[in-house]
């Protein structure tokens, strides 16, 4: 039997909270809608995250957006998040336009900008508009903060401009669904109101029917329909963009140890360690005591010379030598990897004030920050081992490193898509301990990610695909999502 058209060419999806699900409730709309037939096209105005992505256009643009373009079968580009926030202290972030790099902003200049960044959002989403059937547009935050009503473009703001129908999403795990959904409503303008077409609680776990009273008590005191109750889904593997998950895998036998670096970036790279059963991954926060591991990875960071004078006060330089004389392995990727250098110096005060800092010297290099930054899609192979294992990654970076530590390099790569030859990229040390690369997704491929952990010293028959991972995970939101897509398509 074939399923009726989907009623909504524009819909938007909110949330009462950050962290919702609105992310993945548009990632399952996505699928559903491709399953169907249905050109669809992941769209969000505003995005503040020190997760991204490189697209395809060679541009930057939320780590949100661009699973959901997995899940919608399209190549993520630009348009599908137009204004991108990546903080670089508590009251300033980097801005980025159509995924370019616009300008440093504080938050009160950003708000006076906004005018202009609407502007380019406008602009993106009627091109998605004109390519795709169907636009399903993810808000930020939440519509209910008050203080960020004036000039807003990321939530009520662009559904009032578009005249789009709104889905609220609000999770019952956190307790106090009912009192997030009344009081989100509650702080809307009457036409804001008007617009959201129904409820959707997720993260549910439980007896459905306990909880139908209070359905019943919601709709009737609303007015709106709940759309649906989604359930509490555990084990999945889809592209976290703000909150590092801290789980750890304790039956794992080899340890890694990663600092949470105050600015820490993209930490979508230790997804496939969390994924591998032999992998104990643990993460290292302010005043936690650093443990013996067999391998130790700088992350990237949205503010590296501040990020390095952390890990200076946090006592880490020290272990990372203990750790070293011991044996142990360390990575440092993209930011990590300035910081194994000799220094780090910022002569255009891009990360706030121009100056030099000391590095922590465990490969002969040093790094110049630059105001143009490096945005690529690569692949190419490993040269830590002899089986040339392939490598599909990404750079992000802002700052050219150079020294004899690149005689001895750790990948051959191209650019995709630009028809260039291969090129050396990162550095191993003499000793061979010390890897450094500029390649975020390094682990992701499955030949390159089992290269790099026997390079580290675990030798497993086991392999993790990452890719087939985060696509079962889709499927599963997907066919968790079912009713919902179905209400919808009900019209009801």
């Amino acid at each position: 039997m074939s399923l009726p058209d989907f009623p909504h060419h524009t819909l938007m999806v909110q949330g009462t909270t950050s962290d919702a699900g609105k992310s993945t409730v548009v990632a399952a709309l996505c699928r559903l809608l491709r399953r169907h037939g249905v050109a669809v096209a992941p769209f969000k105005p505003q995005n503040m995250a020190l997760n991204s992505a490189v697209t395809i256009d060679g541009g930057e643009i939320g780590r949100a957006q661009a699973l959901q373009a997995v899940a919608a079968g399209i190549a993520a580009h630009t348009d599908m998040n137009p204004v991108l926030l990546k903080p670089s202290s508590d009251t300033g972030a980097q801005v980025i336009i159509h995924g370019k790099v616009r300008a440093d902003m504080n938050a009160r200049d950003y708000h006076q900008y906004k005018t202009t960044a609407m502007a380019a959002v406008l602009e993106s989403y009627r091109r998605l508009r004109a390519q795709y059937q169907t636009v399903l547009v993810e808000g930020a935050g939440s519509p209910a903060e008050i203080n960020l009503r004036a000039r807003d473009i990321a939530n009520m703001g662009f559904a009032e401009a578009v005249d789009c129908p709104v889905i609220l999403v609000a999770d019952i795990d956190r307790g106090g669904v009912f009192a997030h959904l009344i009081g989100t409503l509650d702080c809307l303008s009457e036409s804001e109101r008007a617009r959201i077409i129904g409820f959707v609680i997720n993260r549910f776990r439980g007896d459905i029917s306990l909880l139908q009273p209070g359905l019943d008590w919601l709709e009737q005191r609303t007015g709106k329909p709940v759309l649906a109750v989604l359930p509490y889904l555990q084990g999945l593997h889809l592209d976290a963009e703000d909150a590092i998950q801290q789980g750890q895998s304790a039956s794992g036998s080899f340890r890694v140890v990663v600092p949470v670096l105050p600015r820490i970036s993209n930490h979508t790279d230790f997804d496939a360690l969390r994924a591998h059963p032999e992998v104990d991954l643990r993460f290292i926060g302010p005043g936690q005591p650093i443990p013996a591991a067999d391998l130790i990875v700088l992350p990237g960071s949205k503010n590296t010379r501040n990020d390095l004078a952390w890990l200076q006060q946090q006592g880490w330089p020290a272990a990372l030598r203990k750790h070293l004389r011991y044996g142990g392995k360390v990575i440092g990727i993209c930011g990590g990897f300035q910081m194994l250098g000799h220094s780090v110096s910022d002569p255009h005060g891009v990360e706030g004030v121009a100056g030099d800092t000391a590095g922590l010297g465990l490969l002969d290099m040093s790094t110049e920050l630059t105001v143009d930054k490096t945005l690529l899609q690569v692949r190419g192979h490993c040269l830590v081992d002899d089986t040339a294992a392939a490598v599909s990654a990404y750079e992000i970076h802002m700052g050219k490193s150079h020294g004899n530590a690149f005689r001895r390099a750790a990948f051959q790569l191209m650019t995709v898509d630009a028809g260039d030859g291969l090129r050396n990229e990162g550095a191993v040390s003499e000793d061979g301990q010390i890897l450094g690369s500029y390649l975020h997704g390094m682990f992701d491929a499955p030949q390159a990610f089992s290269a790099l952990l026997r390079w580290a010293g675990l030798h497993s028959e086991l392999t993790v695909d990452l890719g087939q991972l985060r696509e079962d995970s889709l499927e599963r939101i997907a066919d968790a999502a079912l009713p919902l897509y179905q209400r919808l398509l009900s019209g009801k």
